[in-house]
């Protein structure tokens, strides 16, 4: 089946036509200026235009949804009823379901002959116990209000894991990774059997590691501190801690790891603090979750940061060797191109670099939904 896959993020919008059967046909991304969806997703339409050849042939289109809360636990065909569902939750991943919303929206008005398919980030972690998604708060709150840990870059986490589960010719039953999905967001998950059993975002995509312009974990004191200090409301502290915190905010220069690499190299003091912070508290984050697996069998590295950054990723290993991680130098540098995706030693547990696939995995979703329902 051909899928136009969508990927409506928080600054940019991508898209691919992707054959399950052969890989991918089309794929591009449009920057979001001054955070207009609509612009960058009319010129995705008329590049699809362009390319009558091509999207004459899609037969579906499926869309990354950002948070599905507990209403969706797998992909699902899109609706009014969806639509409904989408939207209620959306105040819980404000910088992502509304642009998810837009990009429904839009394609389904440029082809509205072409099934739709929901695919959610966080459908994958809907697997996780009792103990890793609840929070110590009275339980009326999670009854009535669904406040629970829900997890994030649920595809993206799903195609590492059971890549790394191939490539290193694992027992998937048996296996026990971490992976740690690094870019603009970024999130870790304890991935035992194929299931996701822990994670570090969660009610929101705020929570966790710190990430480009979020903070990740802060005490949760800070909202009414800094409403004091600063004359902010409950949503622009929020805003503060989604657009102005993490690496852009410690460094006081740039969002951008690679531009903060260079900057520490060149002796840029806030940049170095906040690539250390940055490594700190994802080895911590790392270590956690080999509690919740009992050992591990991978560390995975994925995503812009984590397929591309050698200098991250040894750091973190370095802070991780009481786990038995130990890096080789110059797979890493390769980021493991020859050698499977390996990074470390070949003895178990291993560290590796895994391309994220989060495009064929949303299209495979597509086409499973829309097999089963007879379309």
């Amino acid at each position: 089946m051909q899928v136009l896959v969508l990927n409506c993020g928080s600054s940019s919008v991508k898209f691919a036509v992707v054959d399950t059967d052969d890989g991918r046909i089309l794929d591009a991304a449009e920057e979001v200026e001054g955070g207009d969806h609509e612009v960058a997703l009319a010129a995705i339409v008329a590049l699809l235009h362009r390319h009558e050849p091509i999207s004459r042939r899609i037969e579906a289109v499926g869309h990354r949804v950002v948070h599905g809360g507990e209403a969706f636990s797998g992909a699902v065909r899109i609706d009014t009823e969806v639509l409904r569902g989408i939207e209620a939750v959306s105040g819980l991943a404000p910088l992502h379901n509304p642009a998810n919303l837009l990009g429904i929206r839009a394609l389904t008005r440029a082809f509205p002959e072409l099934p739709q398919v929901a695919v959610f980030d966080t459908a994958f972690h809907q697997t996780l116990p009792p103990r890793a998604y609840l929070y110590a708060v009275p339980r009326p709150l999670h009854r009535e209000h669904g406040v629970r840990r829900y997890g994030f870059h649920g595809t993206s986490h799903r195609y590492v894991a059971h890549e790394a589960v191939r490539r290193l010719s694992l027992e998937l039953e048996q296996s026990r990774i971490v992976t740690a999905h690094l870019g603009n967001g970024c999130s870790a998950t304890a991935v035992q059997g194929g299931r996701s059993i822990d994670t570090s975002m969660g009610l929101s995509p705020l929570e966790g590691l710190v990430m480009g312009t979020r903070s990740g974990d802060v005490d949760p004191g800070l909202h009414e501190f800094l409403a004091g200090r600063l004359g902010l409301d409950a949503a622009g502290v929020t805003t503060l801690l989604n657009r102005e915190s993490g690496l852009l905010g410690v460094s006081e220069l740039s969002s951008d790891m690679r531009r903060l690499e260079q900057a520490s190299r060149e002796g840029h003091e806030g940049a170095q603090q906040a690539v250390e912070l940055f490594c700190y508290r994802l080895a911590k984050q790392v270590a956690a979750l080999v509690v919740a697996l009992g050992r591990l069998d991978a560390l995975v590295f994925t995503g812009g940061i984590g397929e591309n950054s050698p200098d991250v990723r040894a750091r973190v290993l370095a802070l991780l060797a009481h786990l038995g991680l130990e890096l080789d130098p110059e797979r890493n540098a390769r980021h493991g191109a020859d050698a499977a995706g390996v990074i470390s030693r070949d003895r178990p547990p291993v560290a590796m670099v895994v391309a994220t696939d989060e495009e064929w995995l949303i299209a495979s979703e597509t086409a499973a939904v829309l097999g089963a329902a007879g379309n």
